[in-house]
């Protein structure tokens, strides 16, 4: 993989983990179109380490704030007690939601690398959810911000996440439009939804990163570490912007272009695999 490839796929994972589009079907689909050579998972964990960054950075505050108060310090120095209340519960909301994801990573995740990489799969997952967020946008009463988040909430947006280990659902895309159908404005669904990716991209991160040590030393991840260590900057740097970015849109815009995007690269890749079988007639 040349330096020019490995930035443009961290270009690709920065701005696809965070916004409602799918960044492993990207990542699966990109090389597939443009006739590189498929990265591999070891380059993909790598990616996924930068866009940690990305989050850690951008919520860091909140996560000192919630984590302290989780624990049972009154933190920050001064704020109310309702203040340390609504964060020492929303820390444990976060605990307790993470659970769902971690079991199917722990249990399935293998099998879905393994057998869940075809385009069709990917494409119909593109398209499928992309009419549920149109269906929330359109019943959502957008109307509960985090302040008014309750355990169900959280734990229902958990078990969606749950699914994004699928390529093509999206991680942020099925946490938001479940938050959506739970009557959350977008913007806290989305503040929701990547504080509680935090934690399973790290603990995603950790699990492979021994992996991908062992492989560069035994050559087989052939990279250097120059350009490993460029890709996961721009990774964190284009996830950093795209969290900003997307919150703020939230905040006056709708989920609509999202949508579309999904559902005419679902189209587009259904067509390309489908196309040659076509001709072949």
């Amino acid at each position: 993989m040349s330096l020019f490839q490995a930035i443009v796929l961290a270009i690709v994972q920065g701005l696809t983990e965070f916004l409602p589009v799918s960044s492993s079907a990207h990542l699966i689909l990109i090389p597939k179109l443009l006739h590189w050579p498929d990265q591999g998972l070891a380059f993909d964990v790598a990616l996924h380490a930068g866009t940690l960054i990305a989050v850690v950075v951008y919520f860091f505050r909140d996560w000192v704030e919630l984590t302290l108060a989780g624990l049972g310090f009154n933190f920050p120095r001064g704020a109310s007690n309702e203040r340390v209340r609504h964060n020492r519960r929303m820390f444990w909301y976060l605990v307790a939601a993470t659970i769902p994801g971690a079991i199917v990573g722990f249990l399935f995740e293998k099998k879905i690398e393994e057998y869940l990489r075809d385009p069709r799969p990917i494409a119909m997952a593109m398209i499928g959810v992309a009419l549920l967020m149109w269906y929330a946008e359109y019943v959502s009463k957008l109307e509960r911000g985090m302040d008014r988040l309750r355990f169900s909430d959280a734990m229902t947006i958990g078990v969606a996440q749950s699914t994004a280990l699928f390529p093509g659902v999206s991680r942020s895309g099925i946490t938001i439009t479940t938050g959506l159908f739970r009557g959350m404005t977008r913007e806290a669904a989305a503040r929701f939804s990547f504080l509680l990716s935090t934690p399973l991209i790290a603990g995603a991160a950790a699990k492979e990163l021994p992996g991908l040590i062992k492989m560069r030393h035994t050559g087989q991840l052939d990279l250097p570490i120059s350009t490993l260590a460029i890709s996961i900057a721009v990774s964190a740097i284009v996830g950093y912007l795209v969290i900003a970015f997307f919150l703020r849109y939230l905040q006056t815009r709708t989920l609509k272009i999202f949508i579309y995007y999904r559902i005419l690269f679902g189209i587009v890749i259904l067509l390309l695999a489908f196309l040659p079988m076509g001709s072949a007639r």
